[in-house]
């Protein structure tokens, strides 16, 4: 039997080891993304697979950051053929014919979420920002990452071309449980670490605007009076650039 209580103690570890070890490299990121939100810049969120729900995670929640631009693109999603968006997310050219749609304006960041880093569609995502000069984000597995061969033309991993790596910290693939008498493992973390490590973001970036004096731009919730209100008046002013909000 698997002694289903060690899962909460692997998951409290990993948390540990990244707030232990990743703090210094958030907290860059979340001044690089506060200075650019202050002056009315979008935080733009890219992933694919199950490392899209990275992406939901920041946007349109109460407590969340009113400035994201979620770049979900279905065909990179599950629910439209799982073992088809795990194909297109080795696709060399699919990611460059994303970001031309997309509204990049030079010094805004973009996140980036790639457990391993080495499929084509988030490195290609990764350079095509930085041809618009934009500042990367990467959320990814550096242990994991360096023991594989990228997939992108280029050679470059996604960790090779971000101006700032976050380690989600896991070290040997995402689940983390053996079944005994097997070689597979259950219970992967890494959605875990990434939604960890987003709204460890968030508390940065807003400590950033009130060491300045300065109000946040966050949502409220939708259910308690005033929300809708509040965050109608946002809504207005930015949803020339965000995507998804109608």
């Amino acid at each position: 039997m698997i002694d289903d209580r060690k899962f909460h103690t692997i998951v409290a570890g990993l948390l540990e080891d990244i707030e232990t070890t990743q703090n210094s490299k958030i907290k860059e990121a979340g001044k690089l993304i506060s200075d650019s939100l202050e002056n009315d810049g979008i935080l733009h969120v890219f992933s694919t697979g199950h490392s899209h729900m990275i992406v939901e995670e920041l946007f349109y929640r109460a407590g969340g950051l009113v400035q994201v631009n979620p770049i979900l693109d279905p065909a990179l999603m599950l629910h439209q053929g799982a073992i088809k968006s795990t194909r297109i997310e080795r696709l060399q050219g699919y990611a460059d014919s994303i970001a031309e749609s997309i509204d990049f304006r030079e010094g805004e960041p973009i996140i980036i979420a790639s457990n391993s880093g080495i499929n084509a569609v988030p490195v290609e995502m990764a350079l095509a920002a930085k041809k618009k000069n934009l500042k990367v984000v990467a959320i990814t597995s550096v242990n994991i990452s360096g023991s594989l061969m990228p997939r992108h033309s280029s050679g470059k991993k996604l960790m090779d071309i971000a101006d700032v790596v976050i380690d989600n910290c896991i070290k040997d693939g995402d689940a983390v449980m053996e079944i005994p008498g097997s070689d597979q493992k259950i219970a992967a973390v890494s959605s875990i670490a990434g939604m960890y490590i987003a709204q460890r973001l968030v508390i940065d970036i807003v400590n950033e605007f009130l060491k300045k004096g300065k109000r946040p731009p966050v949502y409220m919730s939708a259910n308690i009076p005033g929300g809708d209100e509040h965050n109608a008046l946002l809504v207005e002013k930015y949803s020339k650039r965000i995507r998804g909000l109608y």
